[in-house]
C-alpha cells in the first residue's frame, strides 16, 4: 500500500509499505477513506516529538471501512464505516476505567499513553491502519454523516471541547476568550455554547481567520496584533477580565495573553501543544485564585459529539476546507503547512 511516512525531521515521503495485518485478537484493520492533518503532525515533522522515529507512518485521525476483524473483537464487523478516534483504549485498566483513555496502561506502544497513531505505532495517513482495541477506539458512523463531519470527531472536536470547554469549566453565562482561531481553537468556539457561554471572543493576528471564527459561534473578533487588545478584551467585560480563557495556539505568548485577559477567580484552559518552556509568574497569579488546566484529549466525549453531528447541532463539516486525493499527500501538506497563506482549516485527503 501507499503511506505518508516520516524520516526524520523535515523529511517525508508518499511511498510503498507492507499491508497491515491483524497482529493480537482485539485488532481490525480498516480501509482508509479519509484522512486529514493535525498541527501535530507539523510538530512531528519539525522534530518537536522525538518519540517518532524514522519509518513512521504520519497521521492519527481518520475515517475508513473495517476489512478484517480480530477474533475477539465483538461489537464490528466486515464493512462497518468507522471513525479512528486519536486515541487507543483499551477499555480495561484503571485509567480507561475513569474514562481517561489518554493515559491508557496498554502495552501497545508504550504504557501510559492512549495517543499511539503516527506516534508509537503506524498511523491513519495510508489506505490501510491496523486499529489496535478496535471495541473501544472505533465509533460507527451514523447514515447521513459525512466523511467531511466525521473525521473532525477523530480528534480536535473532542480536544476543543474536552481540554478548552469541559477543563475550563465553562458554565451559563460565562464570557469566554479562545487565543488562536485554528481548528482546535475554533472547535472550542463551536462547542463552547454546549455549556452555555453568554459571549465567546475568538483572539488571532489574522483577520480572515477572526471573520471565519463568527461563523463557527464566535460573538465577537479582536486582532492581538493591536497594542491595546488586551484593554479591548475586558472592555467587552466588567473591565476585571474573561473567566475562561482558552490557549489553542501552543507558544509562550499566546499562554501570557491568557494569563493578562482572565479575571480573579477564572481560569485558563491550556489546550496547544507546546514546544517551549512557558514562564508562569505565580508570585503573581496566587493571589488572583487563577485555576490552570491542561491535558491531552480522552475522547471521552466523542459519542455524545457525534450523536450532536448526527442531529445537524454542529457543523463539523465546516472545518473541511480544502480537499485533495492520497496521491496529493504532499501537496496536501504543503497546503496546511500554509495556513495563514492558503486559509486552510482542515485538508481533507480522500482515497
Amino acid at each position: 500500500m501507499k503511506a505518508l511516512v516520516y524520516h526524520g525531521p523535515g523529511n517525508k515521503a508518499w511511498e510503498d509499505v507492507p499491508d497491515p495485518t491483524i497482529i493480537d485478537p482485539t485488532d481490525v484493520v480498516v480501509k482508509v477513506e479519509t484522512t486529514t492533518i493535525c498541527g501535530t503532525d507539523l510538530h512531528i515533522l519539525k522534530g518537536d516529538v522525538p518519540a517518532v522515529t524514522d519509518g513512521r507512518i504520519l497521521g492519527h485521525e481518520g475515517v475508513g471501512t473495517i476489512t478484517e476483524v480480530g477474533a475477539a473483537v465483538t461489537t464490528l464487523k466486515v464493512g462497518d464505516r468507522v471513525i479512528i478516534s486519536c486515541i487507543s483504549a483499551c477499555g480495561s485498566c484503571s485509567y480507561c476505567h475513569q474514562g481517561l483513555y489518554a493515559h491508557c496502561l496498554a502495552d501497545e506502544g508504550a504504557s501510559g499513553i492512549g495517543w499511539i497513531f503516527g506516534h508509537l505505532i503506524d498511523g491513519t495517513q495510508a489506505e490501510y491502519v491496523r486499529v489496535p482495541f478496535a471495541d473501544n477506539s472505533l465509533y460507527k458512523v451514523p447514515e447521513g454523516v459525512s466523511d467531511d463531519a466525521a473525521v473532525m470527531l477523530s480528534d480536535i472536536l473532542p480536544t476543543g471541547f474536552e481540554i478548552g470547554v469541559r477543563y475550563g469549566k465553562v458554565e451559563p453565562g460565562d464570557v469566554v476568550a479562545v487565543v488562536g482561531a485554528g481548528p482546535v481553537g475554533l472547535a472550542a468556539i463551536m462547542t463552547a455554547g454546549l455549556y452555555g457561554a453568554a459571549r465567546v471572543i475568538a483572539i488571532d493576528l489574522d483577520d480572515n481567520r477572526l471573520e471565519m471564527a463568527k461563523a463557527f459561534g464566535a460573538t465577537d473578533g479582536v486582532n492581538s496584533g493591536s497594542p491595546d487588545f488586551v484593554e479591548t478584551v475586558k472592555a467587552m467585560t466588567d473591565g476585571l477580565g474573561v473567566d475562561v480563557a482558552i490557549e489553542a495556539v501552543g507558544i509562550p505568548a499566546t499562554f501570557d495573553t491568557c494569563l493578562k485577559l482572565v479575571r480573579p477567580g477564572g481560569s485558563v484552559a491550556n489546550v496547544g501543544v507546546h514546544g517551549k518552556a512557558v514562564e508562569l509568574p505565580l508570585q503573581d497569579l496566587w493571589i488572583q485564585d487563577i485555576a490552570i488546566t491542561m491535558g491531552l484529549v480522552s475522547t471521552s466525549t466523542t459519542s455524545m459529539l457525534l450523536k450532536l453531528v448526527a442531529q445537524k447541532k454542529l457543523p463539523a463539516e465546516k472545518f473541511a476546507t480544502h480537499r485533495f486525493t492520497f496521491d496529493q499527500m504532499l501537496e496536501a501538506y504543503d497546503t496546511f503547512g500554509r495556513a495563514a497563506e492558503t486559509k486552510a482549516l482542515k485538508v481533507v485527503i480522500s482515497g
